[in-house]
């Protein structure tokens, strides 16, 4: 039965310690490329998010040819028919997964939450098989579940894929090109959404020894072994956002973070840049870094996101909860996250007089009815990040209610915790 919790808070004054899990991104990633490298590669500080956990299990059991996994019963089996392994809400072990279990012996049916299988994947499955992947669909065309028939004869080493999609797709075709008979040439339609997750993708690559050019619109990696290493997950940038957003809606605050750093991987870094807009500086020094409150009128009005999309919930209620009318572009991708991300801030920031209006491809926040209640009820639709972003809104509006608080585990299970040690109240 899904928790609701309840925030609030006797003072708007900040001082606290975090330490923040391993990055979900660069986790995720290194993980499937210490798969692939058949103990060449090892990894260390990784996430305790519950997609990390989840895609950590399910490619240990393949290590050991047990390709039957689910998230609650990983050595589940069937005696008919492919063997199921079950992602639950981990969307992006589903489109990692169905790329690496192509190159695995063995059949599987990849399947999830009911959400998973509303959730698009057909642009990948299209590449896989033009490679020569033998993918089909269980249920309905372009979504999961997925059978996957691993092994298979490389048909091409040539594949474009449109640029303006989830970048996750295509760090899925480079996690597996190294490995393919003929390396990968992948062509890129048009301008690339999420670019410095692509980035990080090809530098966790590089530091396991594999290597790419990348000229123009054209990624290409050659077949090539990977080399002994060590990768070291990063905290997560993701996770810090929100403590950026406390530090954006206290009256004062000092917060320090261990372990980040200013030459990150992690494209949610820019969160820096994007919160020095509302008065929150950032100090990289003693292996971390202090952020810190300071009075500045904010001006800026235009927020392009592409590159970092999984911030725009955290800015855009920072913007509302401080009555700052603002315009955002880049959010093509966040009606097939974990819910319909706009539909979601649409419903929850009306419940404060806030309207997130959408023309094209320009969302514009009102705020000129913004009203601050008592208590507001946010419902989290599934999504962690619903539940993160509407949190520190506890700084302003008396009593925050937070529905289904524990969905917060799929990529920060300390969250709540972490919320405490910070001051905040939290009752259940």
């Amino acid at each position: 039965m899904s928790k609701n919790i309840t925030v609030s808070r006797n003072n708007k004054k900040i001082n606290a310690t975090i330490q923040l899990t391993g990055s979900k991104s660069e986790c995720n990633r290194a993980l499937v490329i210490e798969a692939l490298s058949k103990g060449k590669v090892k990894v260390t500080n990784v996430s305790d998010a519950a997609d990390a956990v989840t895609l950590a299990g399910i490619l240990r059991n393949v290590a050991s040819s047990q390709l039957s996994v689910t998230g609650e019963n990983p050595l589940q089996t069937t005696d008919n028919g492919p063997q199921t392994t079950d992602i639950g809400p981990a969307g992006t072990a589903m489109r990692f997964l169905t790329a690496h279990f192509t190159l695995q012996n063995g059949e599987v049916l990849l399947t999830g939450t009911e959400r998973m299988k509303q959730r698009p994947i057909g642009i990948l499955v299209d590449a896989l098989r033009t490679l020569g992947a033998n993918i089909s669909y269980a249920e309905n065309e372009g979504y999961p579940p997925l059978q996957i028939k691993g092994g298979f004869e490389q048909l091409t080493d040539n594949i474009t894929i449109k640029g303006d999609i989830s970048s996750q797709y295509i760090t899925a075709l480079l996690l597996i090109a190294n490995s393919l008979p003929k390396g990968l040439n992948l062509h890129i339609d048009g301008e690339l959404t999420s670019r410095p997750y692509v980035e990080m993708t090809l530098s966790m690559l590089q530091q396991a020894g594999i290597q790419h050019q990348w000229t123009d619109n054209v990624i290409s990696i050659a077949p090539q072994e990977f080399q002994e290493t060590n990768i070291w997950v990063e905290p997560d940038w993701s996770a810090a956002s929100y403590w950026y957003a406390v530090a954006a809606l206290a009256d004062e605050a000092e917060l320090f973070l261990p372990g980040l750093t200013s030459y990150s991987l992690q494209g949610d870094s820019v969160i820096t840049e994007l919160m020095a807009n509302f008065g929150i500086t950032s100090q990289f020094k003693d292996g971390g870094v202090y952020l810190k409150k300071e009075p500045k009128p904010i001006i800026r009005k235009i927020f392009d996101l592409k590159s970092c999309p999984d911030l725009a919930q955290t800015l855009i209620v920072v913007c509302a909860a401080l009555g700052h009318d603002a315009t955002f572009t880049g959010l093509e991708t966040l009606k097939i996250k974990e819910t319909d991300r706009i539909a979601a801030l649409q419903n929850e920031l009306v419940k404060m007089g806030v309207r997130l209006t959408e023309k094209g491809m320009v969302y514009k926040l009102d705020c000129s009815h913004k009203f601050i209640p008592e208590r507001m009820t946010v419902k989290t639709y599934e999504d962690h990040r619903m539940a993160m972003a509407f949190a520190p809104l506890a700084l302003v509006i008396p009593q925050v209610e937070i529905e289904d608080a524990e969905v917060v585990n799929k990529s920060y299970p300390a969250f709540w915790d972490d919320f405490e040690k910070a001051g905040f109240i939290l009752s259940k």
